[in-house]
């Protein structure tokens, strides 16, 4: 595992950082953030 990931997850820092900034950014709820990174070929589990 790379160490740049947390410990408790195998996604990659800058997903996770997309992911918050999607949220803040146009006040989406998570439904809409999962659905928008699903549509990028992303899995949120």
């Amino acid at each position: 595992m790379p160490s740049s990931y947390t410990m408790d997850t195998d996604c990659p820092p800058t997903i996770i950082s997309h992911a918050v900034w999607l949220y803040h950014r146009f006040c989406l709820s998570l439904r809409d953030v999962e659905d928008l990174l699903a549509e990028r070929g992303i899995a949120v589990v």
